[in-house]
């Protein structure tokens, strides 16, 4: 039997889809949520092996009394999945400061601070798994999510330097890039006005608003699906480094693959000029 720990418990989103099937197979279950109450009714189904702790991710102190607190219940925490997480829209001129720093510290930061409270343990034990909840927008920029991309390029980097660190201690680590899933993450864009600060920009930005809210719904991802996928390829003898779910998402990072290699192809020689000449 393992323990996960589960940010990002908003229902109908990937953190409730993950803690379902890990029930399932017979595990305990730590989700967190900003709003836990949302998650009572669900908490009561499961009984002892289901633990609902308040959290946000952004906060340091509740990182860690929330990792305590799943580490006294069952006794250590086995899988991390890193969901917490949210975009904000706007031009990288235009997008007001605060929100950057937002974005940065719910989407980037606070998986830092995870790992530095879950890590501990797992080397202890010698075995664990984390589970970073990327983005297709983390292999190919958004435009009119450009920090949110960002920062989700920010994840794979730290991502995959992690993976080389921990590996020595019996921990895996793999990166998740969803596509378009159907979670409640396009909801809030309805109620949520543009504030752009730059009115050059202004069409762009409500346009990408507009596209949003339109595609709240109609997602083609169905996130119980795309977990199955990334429990499935967490069993493979060799698990993969990174998982990219969803048709959609498939075609677009394969599609951007295959652009990075014609261009890196085409400028070989330009690339190989930059070196000092070599020694006679």
């Amino acid at each position: 039997m393992k323990t996960w720990f589960i940010t990002g418990g908003t229902p109908g989103g990937f953190g409730p889809a993950y803690a379902d099937l890990a029930l399932e197979r017979g595990d305990n279950v730590a989700l967190t949520a900003r709003r836990p109450h949302l998650l009572d009714d669900w908490a009561g189904r499961h009984g002892d092996r289901a633990l609902v702790l308040p959290l946000d991710v952004t906060d340091t102190r509740q990182i860690h009394d929330a990792v305590r607190a799943a580490e006294e219940r069952f006794g250590g925490i086995d899988v991390l999945v890193n969901n917490a997480g949210r975009g904000w829209y706007g031009s990288i001129e235009g997008t007001a400061d605060t929100d950057v720093r937002r974005s940065f510290e719910l989407n980037f930061f606070s998986v830092t601070e995870l790992l530095r409270a879950v890590l501990p343990g797992m080397r202890a034990r010698g075995a664990g798994w984390i589970i970073n909840m990327s983005s297709v927008a983390g292999l190919r920029g958004v435009p009119g999510f450009g920090y949110y991309s960002a920062a989700k390029f920010a994840v794979e980097g730290l991502t995959e330097v992690l993976r080389h660190e921990v590996a020595p201690f019996g921990i895996n680590v793999l990166a998740v890039e969803p596509g378009a899933f159907r979670t409640r993450a396009y909801s809030a864009f309805a109620d949520e006005p543009v504030s752009e600060t730059v009115d050059a920009y202004l069409p762009f930005v409500e346009s990408v608003r507009a596209s949003m809210v339109d595609q709240d719904g109609r997602q083609p991802g169905d996130p119980r699906r795309g977990v199955r996928a990334v429990v499935s390829a967490m069993e493979q003898d060799t698990p993969p480094h990174r998982l990219v779910l969803g048709a959609s998402g498939y075609d677009t990072v394969h599609g951007q693959l295959e652009d990075m290699l014609d261009e890196l192809r085409a400028y070989e020689t330009t690339s190989r000029a930059a070196d000092f000449p070599p020694l006679p």
